[in-house]
Order: C-alpha cells, then structure tokens, then sequence
C-alpha cells in the first residue's frame, strides 16, 4: 500500500511540475505580447507627436515596412525615417482616435481613427489645406529581443484619395 501511495504522489506531482510549467509559458508569452503591444502603441503615439526617433526607437536595423502592399516595400531605418519626416511634415492637427491593440504571438495590431489636415501638398498630390479621417490597422512583427522587424498596415486608399479629391473626411 506504501509503494502505492507513494507512486500516486510521484505521478501527482509530475502533473502539477508540468501544469506549473504550462502556466509559467502561458504567463510568460503573455508578458511578452503585452510588452510588444505597450511598444507598439508608444510608436504610434510618437509618431502622431511628430517623434520619429521615438517612432523607431524599438525597430530592428532591418526593419521592412510593406504599407498596405500597393507599393514596393521600404526598407532600413534611414529609408523609414525619411519617408516618416516627409509623411508627417505634411500634416498638421494628426491625431489617432479610439485606439486599441491587440497582440497574438509576435504579432500586435494597432486599430484607430486617423484625422489630419494637409499642410502641404505630398506625393505629386495638391493636398494642401484638405482634411482627412480614416480607419487604419497598423500591423507590426517583433523578434524575440522585442524589436519590430516588420510593419504593415490596412486602411482604405479609396476612401484616402476620395476625402482628398473633396477635401471632407466622412
């Protein structure tokens, strides 16, 4: 009856060794998709501060951005930066509304409202003085040192180009 009893503990305590290693991974990616998910959103708040440094501060040397994939990818930190400064020196009174996050593995999605007045003209386009507001999802990959190594993002280009052709966000 001892040696029994004392296999059924050994074994019950296996279970519980394996059930507090499930849980300490669990909590651990847990961890690790709410720090990814903190960053993602400073970067987003830095970039609608007009902080480009601070926007990129967490983003690998490699980092590719891919947009919304209509246009050949950007590549590198100094590519990035650069099409950032021209991206936000062209707007005035950019603001996110209703932002949220949500992180699954080494991904985070940034969902929010963007409104934006044109201050100059960008693109080729004459934007200056139009107004914009519009949906986006911005999607960002983080390596396992908790740098992005990738960013897209998901917005209607259609809705874009029409409030710019009247210059009235819906």
């Amino acid at each position: 009856m001892l040696v029994l009893a004392l296999l059924m503990t050994g074994c019950n305590s296996d279970k519980k060794t394996e059930t507090g290693d499930k849980e300490k991974m669990e909590d651990s990616t847990e961890s690790k998709e709410e720090k990814n998910k903190q960053t993602a959103i400073a970067s987003v708040n830095a970039l609608v501060a007009g902080d480009i440094d601070a926007t990129l501060k967490d983003a690998a040397a490699d980092v590719v951005d891919y947009g919304d994939g209509s246009m050949a990818p950007t590549k590198g930190m100094d590519s990035i930066k650069a099409s950032l400064h021209g991206w936000r020196d062209a707007m005035s009174a950019y603001k996110v509304e209703n932002m949220w996050a949500m992180a699954d593995g080494d991904y985070v999605a940034v969902f929010g409202e963007w409104h934006s007045t044109f201050k100059s003209d960008i693109m080729g386009m004459k934007t200056a003085g139009k107004s914009v507001a519009i949906k986006d999802v911005d999607i960002f990959k983080f390596n396992s040192e908790g740098k992005v190594t990738e960013h897209r993002n998901i917005q209607s280009f259609a809705e874009f180009m029409k409030q710019l052709e009247t210059g009235a966000p819906k």
